[in-house]
């Protein structure tokens, strides 16, 4: 019987800056986390993640390359984030140029379980608990469902 390799979750490579926590366990690495953001436990931020100050990323969140989110957002608990869109009917197998980006603007709070394919989001967006967002918003207001439509407009700022 072979003996698994076993990886161990960590944070390394991290460029933080000030009063940033993260939970542990975490596996956070190769990324950038602005002024005072909050990572939780069993949280995976992968690299060239960038994420703005004030962000809360909550737990059993997966933050996965390509990813930029703004200022004052918050990440709720088991939020999927995608990056292969299955370009070629599976998997991409590790080649990147079949990945897209996700860019989330400030001001965006993201539901528990929802989940994020490769788009661009506007600044003072709600999405709903268990949203699939499909597609680029570029309106402020709320958004739930799957896909994610929108349910009414809000204010910017």
């Amino acid at each position: 019987m072979n003996t698994p390799t076993l990886l161990r979750a960590q944070v390394r490579d991290v460029t933080a800056g000030e009063g940033v926590r993260i939970v542990e366990p975490a596996n956070v690495y190769e990324c950038e986390l602005g002024d005072n953001c909050f990572v939780g436990p069993f949280v995976e931020i992968q690299k060239g993640v960038r994420i703005g100050p004030r962000t809360k990323i909550q737990s059993h969140a997966f933050i996965c390359e390509l990813v930029e989110i703004g200022a004052d957002c918050f990440v709720g608990h088991g939020v999927m984030f995608t990056n292969d869109i299955f370009a070629k009917g599976g998997p991409a197998r590790g080649d990147r140029s079949l990945w897209r980006s996700t860019r989330i603007g400030d001001r965006v709070s993201i539901g528990s379980n929802a989940t994020l394919l490769p788009v661009s989001i506007c600044n003072d967006v709600v999405i709903g608990a268990g949203a699939v967002v499909t597609r680029n918003i570029t309106e402020p207001g709320i958004y739930a469902g799957n896909p994610a439509r929108l349910i009414r407009t809000i204010s910017a700022g």
